[in-house]
């Protein structure tokens, strides 16, 4: 048995789960998601979402292992953001990832310094600094970013993603709508695809129903597949 997969179905988690509402910025709330990998039973996810005042909002997303080799590991994930409403869309202030599988761990810090314009990463005993831009998002807020983009019916968005070494364009398009299954429901659901790299990466959203992805599908690390089972407004 090894955790190679594990790792990288983790990894691949943290690029996934956003929210949005049609005319106003989101407000706060709970959901969970199933997790699966290969078609088989991995984990739960609960995404939340809360207000902390004074402009600064708190995005959190932690997976717990429950089923096959992340159950006998114990593994879990924790990403939690902090950021602001900017022009009614999400502007990163800080991001802190935490990767626990009982036999390798992964940590990563990220700080935006707005009065230098300057992004600081800690990964593990590695450090980065790099130039900010207005607008950008790290891979934890991303679909958070997306969402807000489909519900002023962009079909086409740019993102600009604070990544380890720098600040990239990630493009995504809406390619069309499709009748998903999950447990919270039946969806006529729009689905997104990444365009500028071949990531196997596909979102579908009911806007109408949820700020949320109703499902979530990537292939690179480890044919991974999320579906929505409750959400809460709080």
């Amino acid at each position: 048995m090894t955790t190679r997969p594990l790792l990288a179905t983790l990894l691949a988690l943290s690029c996934w789960l956003g929210t949005a509402t049609a005319s106003t910025t989101p407000g706060a709330f709970t959901a969970t998601y199933q997790v699966s990998r290969g078609g088989s039973p991995m984990g739960t996810a609960t995404v939340s979402l809360r207000d902390d005042g004074h402009g600064q909002w708190t995005y959190r997303k932690a997976v717990k292992g429950t089923g096959g080799l992340a159950a006998l590991l114990g593994a879990s994930m924790d990403e939690t953001s902090r950021f602001r409403w900017k022009g009614g869309r999400p502007e990163a202030i800080s991001y802190d990832y935490d990767l626990q599988t009982g036999i390798k761990d992964k940590q990563r810090h990220l700080r935006v310094d707005w009065h230098t314009n300057q992004v600081h990463v800690e990964d593990n005993k590695r450090s980065e600094t790099y130039p900010a831009q207005p607008g950008i998002v790290e891979r934890n807020t991303l679909p958070l970013a997306l969402g807000v983009a489909l519900q002023r019916g962009q079909q086409q968005v740019a993102l600009a993603v604070a990544v380890r070494q720098r600040v990239e364009t990630q493009q995504f398009r809406v390619v069309g709508k499709e009748n998903i299954q999950v447990p919270a429901g039946s969806f006529q659901a729009e689905r997104v695809d990444r365009t500028d790299a071949d990531r196997g990466f596909s979102a579908w959203y009911a806007p109408a129903r949820y700020p949320l992805p109703v499902k979530l599908s990537q292939h690179d690390g480890g044919d991974l597949t999320m579906e929505l089972v409750s959400y809460t407004p709080q």
